[in-house]
């Protein structure tokens, strides 16, 4: 029919092809016999054959010893391109095109583990490497292949299947013959591989062929998934269709409902590729070159070689058109993918569930969007009925059905039985293992949604004692003698070589416990450790500028600041100092001052509570200080470290630097207590350097002695073991952290690590360092800002006021520091215009008149009855600042009369330097009454 239509569709072509059929009877040899005589006899231009991939091996290589073509629309096998042969071409999709499909379906589910089951033959070993890469990259392994001789008998097939039966994976992958896979199928329906958790997917050379099964074999499929090869529907396929059943049913009377494949359809564009092919090559040299024949040579050797080959092969190669199957391009000799159809197989047929395009992956319908998105989703599939008539997705595993039960490895402990304690009950010969982490195992177990058997077998000798460390343990999963460990098991990089781990169900991290010692309150100096050195300076520092401010403030207007430069100094800064206690005496007339005292006095308010806060908790609670805080101290000073024996953590102390023989191991709790109690220089220990979930045991009871600082070495916590690629890792760890999360964990810990005990935590233990300046920078900011305003308005208010007497004109030659000089002499008098003054005005007159003249008796008169004055003072005159040699301003200050019956006249007399008169100006004469 493809000649025919061809030829009838291109009747203008100079060229025909004429057809030579030989039956290789399904058998290699016939079919290599048959090319053959093909080649040498016939010399025929092409080969369009032959059926099978097993076939085309030796005929391949015919067809490159004689430059003739070899043209396979059955041949599949992805080995028969290793054979590089030019005039070999796979008009059929490479059985490899499909694996990429199939491992989507498997990572839109989530299955880890997969058996292929295959036909031990050429055909079924081709697609393996393809289809192992094409799992592996979706996180899938493949824990056994299952090869079945294409001979082999129905019980050979149930022994093959039964063993499957007694593996945890029950995601299964079948390539083989369609006579093969109807045998497979109906064996394992009646051994109940059918049955609902099983997912058995098909391979393309059997889901094209799949209306060709038997109706019993086809009953045995439900629920089975395939990949098909998809071919557009066209009016072409269609009318083509119709014919084809209209001449097989004319050629064939007596079989009925026939059905077209894809394989049909490129044979058809096989032989009208080859059609177009010759017409472009055309009929010169349609010959073969004959070799030298001799007596001895076989028929292999005497065949001679196409002289029209070569063409006939680059004209194959550049063949494009749209045959029935779709796109007919050949590239390097083969097909190219295409798309593929998802199948469920379903009651009598198969029903459509999704596409696979190289393009987007898994989708439901073909053109349904413009995305390009590479998709695996699970919800891109439509719903799906699985074995035993189950519409619940597989998990893809199961426990064995042949009553095998895992075996848990659990380690023989001597110290912390609280985790993990293996008891031997001598009257029963077993052994029974408790603990915190079996418990939780037990939990989670059974919170899985299945149930699984197990049974413990402690890792121990025949004597009872541990067999090895932990390390040992975990090795013994990856080397099959343990199905899983259970016990308190870290998670650390190096064993995850060779297992795998669930979730964590503890606190990770490696810890140092130390001893504590309180000495805080034997401390001659305890009064000085509530501040920082930094906040001590601060305080000091504004204690004085306070001062300073107070002075500069009070010292024109107020006689308390006023006096000698000692008195006046010590003034300053006893006031200043006493508002500690506030018991400052010296009254302060100025609102500036005022202002200032009264946020200096706030401050020290703040700072004198929170001083003597801190002081009262160092005095009267426990502060409790480690003897070491940093594990590079223990190295450098030489100082014996404890371990926990079996213990990982060994190997973290040698990778520090530690000496191995500064190490010491202990058993138990107790051992521990006693190692650090007896310290590092009496045969004991300085710390002991272990996991946390240890390092909180120890401390529930021995708390008041020890602390432990923070973590100095980063782990995942406890976790159980399995092997790798183990499907339980996923479903355990979910459970973990249901249990983890609720409140059966407190009870289990509860329960075996006993409840938590009244001892302060081990991060407050240690004493904090002293208030700092952090902490009272901005109250110091304020106390500093107001000081700074008062003092800036104080000193700009004097320059307005005496503005007249300091703008005073000097000579040029050194005129800026007698002008300094000047200003500073005019700051040291009193200001007389300040009411502190003029308020004692009149008592200033009446004392001036009682007064006889300069000089008088100190004896009181008779004329008068006033009583001897407490204030009488005699004025005297000492100088206040050495400005230079000359003009030095006199000071006035008095001390009372020892008689204080009357009243003596000092004169204050103040000489200014006038800067345009030699002599000096008549001296002003102040009379006060003091």
């Amino acid at each position: 029919m493809a000649l025919s239509d061809f030829y009838a569709s291109n009747s203008n072509y100079k060229t025909r092809l004429i057809l030579n059929s030989r039956d290789s009877k399904d058998d290699v040899v016939g079919a290599a016999a048959a090319a053959l005589d093909l080649i040498k006899n016939v010399e025929v231009q092409a080969i369009i054959g032959p059926q099978s991939s097993m076939q085309a091996n030796f005929v391949i290589d015919l067809g490159e010893k004689a430059q003739v073509p070899i043209i396979s629309f059955s041949a599949t096998s992805p080995s028969l391109t290793s054979l590089r042969s030019s005039y070999f071409f796979q008009v059929a999709q490479d059985d490899s095109s499909q694996v990429k499909a199939i491992s989507a379906i498997i990572q839109a589910y989530g299955w880890r583990e997969v058996v292929p089951i295959y036909i031990d033959n050429e055909y079924g070993q081709g697609i393996i490497p393809f289809l192992i890469d094409a799992l592996q990259n979706v996180d899938a392994r493949v824990p056994y292949r299952s090869a079945i001789p294409s001979s082999a008998s129905d019980d050979q097939i149930g022994q093959e299947l039964y063993k499957l039966m007694t593996m945890q994976t029950r995601v299964f992958i079948v390539h083989m013959s369609t006579n093969l896979s109807s045998r497979l199928f109906t064996k394992a329906k009646e051994i109940g591989m059918m049955s609902e958790g099983y997912v058995w997917i098909i391979t393309s050379g059997m889901t094209n062929s799949i209306r060709f099964i038997e109706s019993s074999a086809h009953n045995s499929m439900q629920g089975v998934l395939g990949v098909k090869t998809y071919v557009p529907n066209t009016k072409e396929l269609e009318n083509f269709t119709v014919r084809w059943k209209r001449k097989f049913h004319q050629d064939n009377p007596t079989i009925l409902n026939v059905e077209l494949n894809v394989i049909g359809l490129w044979a058809y564009d096989a032989v009208s590729a080859l059609a177009r092919a010759v017409e472009i090559v055309g009929t010169t040299n349609f010959g073969f070159e004959k070799t030298d024949a001799s007596s001895n040579l076989t028929d292999l050797e005497t065949f001679g070689v196409s002289l029209n080959g070569p063409k006939l092969r680059e004209a194959l190669w550049g063949t494009r058109f749209r045959g029935l199957s779709g796109e007919f391009s050949l590239d390097n000799g083969q097909l190219q993918s295409s798309t593929f159809q998802i199948i469920n197989v379903n009651g009598n047929g198969e029903r459509e569930i999704a596409f696979w395009t190289p393009e987007n992956g898994l989708v439901r319908k073909l053109n349904s969007t413009n995305t390009s998105t590479y998709s695996t989703s699970r919800y891109n599939l439509g719903p799906i009925i699985w074995p035993g008539d189950s519409s619940s997705v597989p998990k893809g595993w199961e426990i064995p059905t042949n009553g095998k039960k895992l075996r848990i490895g659990v380690p023989v402990k001597d110290g912390f039985r609280e985790f993990v304690k293996v008891t031997h009950d001598p009257s029963t010969n077993t052994t029974r293992p408790t603990g915190y982490c079996i418990e939780i195992f037990e939990t989670v177990m059974r919170k899985l949604p299945y149930a699984v058997s197990y049974e413990y077998i402690p890792y121990a000798k025949p004597n009872g004692e541990i067999a090895g460390t932990y390390d040992e343990m975990v090795y013994q999963v990856y080397l099959g003698n343990f199905d899983a460990v259970v016990g308190d098991t870290t998670i650390i990089a190096n064993r995850s070589n060779f297992v795998d781990f669930t979730l964590p169900y503890t606190e990770s991290g490696v810890s140092m416990i130390v001893p504590i010692k309180d000495s805080e309150r034997k401390n001659a100096w305890v009064f000085l450790k509530p501040l920082t050195w930094d906040l001590w300076i601060t305080s000091g520092c504004f204690f004085v500028f306070i001062g300073f401010v107070i002075w500069v403030l009070e010292h024109r207007i107020n006689e308390e600041f006023r006096g000698p430069p000692s008195h006046e100094i010590g003034t300053s800064l006893w006031y200043s100092f006493s508002t500690m206690v506030f018991a400052q005496r010296e009254t302060v007339v100025s609102n500036l001052a005022r202002f200032v005292v009264i946020v200096w006095v706030f401050v020290v308010l703040i700072l004198t509570q929170s001083y003597t806060a801190s002081l009262a908790s160092l005095l009267t609670v426990q502060q409790l200080q480690p003897t070491v805080t940093d594990v590079n101290q223990l190295i450098k000073s030489g100082e014996y470290v404890g371990y926990l024996q079996g213990s990982f953590v060994l190997g973290i102390l040698k990778g520090m630097g530690f000496d191995e023989m500064k190490l010491k191991v202990y058993n138990s709790t107790e051992e521990c207590d006693e190692l650090l109690s007896k310290g590092s220089a009496n045969g004991g220990i300085a710390a002991a350097i272990d996991e946390i979930p240890y390092m909180k045991l120890f401390l529930r009871n021995y708390c008041s002695k020890y602390t432990m600082l923070e973590s100095i070495y980063k782990t995942d916590g406890f976790g159980f073991v399995f092997p790798i690629g183990s499907p339980l890792v996923s479903d355990v760890s979910r459970a973990i952290l249901n249990v983890t999360e609720g409140e059966k964990m407190k009870q289990i810990e509860k329960a075996w690590l006993g409840e938590q005990t009244n001892c302060p935590d081990s991060s407050t233990q240690v004493s904090s360092g002293g208030l700092s300046l952090a902490s009272f920078w901005g109250l110091f900011l304020i106390a500093g800002s107001a000081s700074l305003s008062a003092l800036i308005i104080s000193v700009s208010m004097f320059l307005y006021k005496e503005r007249h007497k300091i703008l005073v004109r000097f000579d040029s030659e050194r005129s800026i520091w007698r002008r300094v000089r000047h200003t500073f002499r005019i700051f040291d008098g009193k200001d007389h215009n300040s009411h502190t003054f003029r308020k004692r005005a009149p008592q200033d007159i009446i004392g001036i008149d009682s007064v006889h003249g300069i000089g008088a008796s100190d004896h009181p008169s008779p004329n008068n009855n006033y009583l001897p004055s407490p204030s009488s003072c005699s004025v005297h005159i000492e100088p206040h600042f050495d400005f230079s040699n000359s003009g030095t301003p006199p000071r006035e200050y008095c001390h009372p009369n020892p008689n204080g019956h009357s009243f003596q006249l000092a004169q204050a007399i103040e000489l200014i330097d006038h800067p345009n008169q030699e002599e000096p100006r008549i001296p002003e004469i102040a009379h006060e009454n003091c």
